[in-house]
């Protein structure tokens, strides 16, 4: 029985008890998985299990407590032992002299990303933050798991320890490691394969066309220019787990295992395949920058709060600038691919108002509360770590490289992380990652810190690119009045985003408003750049839309073309150094 009470206060732990956890699924058709927990040899009045708020690497309370439900429990005989529910993830049992004490839980499984747990009548996925409890004080007690599978042609694919003997049973040295294991039951293609004498696996869930072979080979490249990157492998084995899905994106970094999910038909086209190249390269990344090479903040993780650092930028913004630049090492595109890459990011970054308001630093700080819960006015006033922490690594590495003639770079920044904090997983300060970059580039850069990580001053993409023969070349739609919203189709004209001082916010015109014409004339996101191009800068339509299912026309007085991309250009007639440069950073 479950009963709901103030606070409890923390009890005893016994510190010879033994956890071992049950994870079933007998009817996958209704997204449940059945969970129960058997903590043996305690010694204490009361239990107390807490299921975390969040999962390390993705930096946003899920509350992934409302997923559970039938919670019981019973003590060695089978009696029924009472619950109270002291928090939103926290239950308190009283044990009544009982030593072994079993509790069951079922957990809703239907949210298909990487961070969160599915089962249906094709396979059971889940993470270990959004699937099991934790009881205070034995976070770093070792845990059994056992897996029931529901048809036995089902296979178990996790990078938990086996335990010898017992089938689908694996070992957990603690509660962190649990978290950091996800698990794929089902029917998966699994690929084995061998990379610099290390075991690595492909697990893939899903119909699509991907092919297997191919991806194969071109993560056998990611990890090869990797390793040589932080000088090998600090893992025994290594699972990649790829869910094929109709419209999914999103990866998700363990210690030895990465969960990728990506849309099912996006392998044929070479620009899609490419993405899921970098996404490949990204959280492999990671397994060392973020997983060992991690902030102050992170290392320790508290499961039931959020864990704030400024450092995001370059856990996750460093981590991108690699993810475009290391397929390009690896050979599995060429350096205009990278250059054409490159200029999408700088322009999707100058396309967002939102950076003229948000530091950098901010960005990170506030990734529990903005990053993750964007919303119609999001561009406007944040910019994604992810994307300016990218742009900010590319500049310091120009900057190190033009100063040292490419004899030093940003790798050397990384080598020199992993060996003073990765190896040993101590986690980092802020300044402490400024002294080893100022080290590298042997170069006062409080003003540069200042300026691009803790103000909003624009980025000098110009001033560095030029050293390696590069600029940037704007490209505007000259024929287009500007107006400043996007609109799509959804079975209406919705307008889904209103750029801020835009010539549409200024009318009144506000997200999420239906659009239905101008001057008179129906228009859709279809045909909206034809109909503005009949128009002249300064020039005053009619524009009308739904407000709340209220009819208006509103005067909108168009603006000057706006630059609608950026293109990293190489110059003509390159100087043999910033041809040296270019060739050093990026090859030939």
């Amino acid at each position: 029985m479950t009963e709901a009470t103030a606070i409890c206060k923390p009890t005893p732990i016994s510190k010879e008890a033994t956890l071992f956890y049950q994870v079933a699924m007998p009817q996958p058709a209704t997204h449940l998985f059945e969970v129960t927990l058997q903590v043996s040899n305690w010694h204490s009045e009361t239990l107390n299990l807490k299921m975390p708020v969040w999962t390390p690497g993705s930096y946003l309370v899920r509350e992934y407590a409302r997923h559970v439900q039938d919670f019981q429990a019973e003590g060695s005989s089978g009696e029924v032992l009472t619950v109270k529910k002291v928090s939103k993830n926290h239950w308190q049992i009283k044990t009544l002299g009982n030593s072994d004490i079993k509790v069951f839980y079922r957990i809703y499984a239907n949210e298909l990303t990487v961070r969160t747990n599915h089962l249906d009548l094709t396979h059971g996925y889940f993470n270990g933050a959004a699937l099991f409890f934790f009881i205070p004080g034995l976070e770093k007690q070792a845990i059994k798991i056992k897996i029931v599978t529901p048809e036995s042609n089902w296979q178990v694919s996790t990078t938990l320890a086996k335990v010898e003997g017992e089938n689908n049973t694996f070992i957990a040295a603690n509660f962190d490691t649990l978290v950091d294991s996800p698990v794929e039951v089902g029917k998966q293609q699994i690929h084995n394969f061998n990379v610099l004498n290390i075991p690595h696996s492909l697990a893939i869930w899903g119909k699509g066309n991907a092919d297997p072979q191919r991806i194969i080979n071109d993560t056998k490249k990611i990890i090869i220019q990797e390793a040589e990157l932080f000088g090998g492998l600090p893992y025994q084995q290594y699972l990649f787990l790829l869910h094929l899905s109709g419209s999914g994106y999103g990866g998700l970094e363990h210690k030895d295992c990465c969960t990728l999910n990506y849309p099912r038909f996006g392998f044929r086209d070479r620009d899609k395949y490419n993405r899921f190249i970098q996404l490949v390269a990204h959280e492999f990344f990671h397994l060392w920058n973020v997983k060992r090479i991690r902030p102050k903040a992170l290392e320790t993780f508290d499961y039931e709060a959020e864990n704030y650092t400024t450092s995001l930028w370059f856990c996750e913004g460093t981590t991108s600038y690699y993810d475009l630049l290391i397929p390009l090492r690896a050979g599995i595109y060429n350096r205009q691919t990278y250059l054409d890459n490159l200029s999408k990011d700088i322009t999707k970054y100058l396309n967002t108002p939102g950076r003229l308001i948000q530091p950098l630093g901010e960005s990170s700080y506030d990734a529990w509360i903005k990053l993750y819960r964007r919303d119609a006015y999001s561009d406007n006033n944040q910019i994604s770590y992810y994307l300016k922490g990218q742009l900010v690594s590319l500049l310091l590495d120009l900057i190190i490289r033009a100063k040292h003639q490419n004899k030093r770079s940003l790798d050397d920044v990384m080598r020199i992380m992993w060996q003073r904090f990765g190896k040993s997983e101590v986690g980092f300060s802020e300044m402490q990652l400024r002294q080893v970059i100022t080290e590298v580039a042997e170069e006062n850069l409080d003003d540069f810190y200042t300026r691009y990580i803790e103000t909003t001053e624009e980025l000098p993409f110009e001033q560095y690119l030029s050293s390696f023969g590069l600029y940037l070349k704007t490209v505007e739609e000259s024929d287009i009045p500007y107006m400043g919203i996007r609109v799509q189709s959804e079975n209406q004209e919705l307008i889904k985003f209103v750029a801020v001082e835009s010539p549409a916010e200024q009318a009144g015109i506000e997200a999420n408003d239906e659009l239905l014409a101008i001057d008179g004339i129906r228009v859709n996101a279809q045909s909206l750049n034809e109909r503005l191009k009949d128009y002249q800068v300064n020039q005053t339509i009619d524009v009308t839309v739904f407000h709340q299912d209220e009819l208006k026309t509103l005067a909108v007085t168009l603006g000057k073309p706006q630059v609608s991309r950026y293109e990293v250009v190489i110059k003509d007639n390159l100087s043999e150094l910033e041809q040296q440069n270019l060739v050093g950073w990026l090859g030939k």
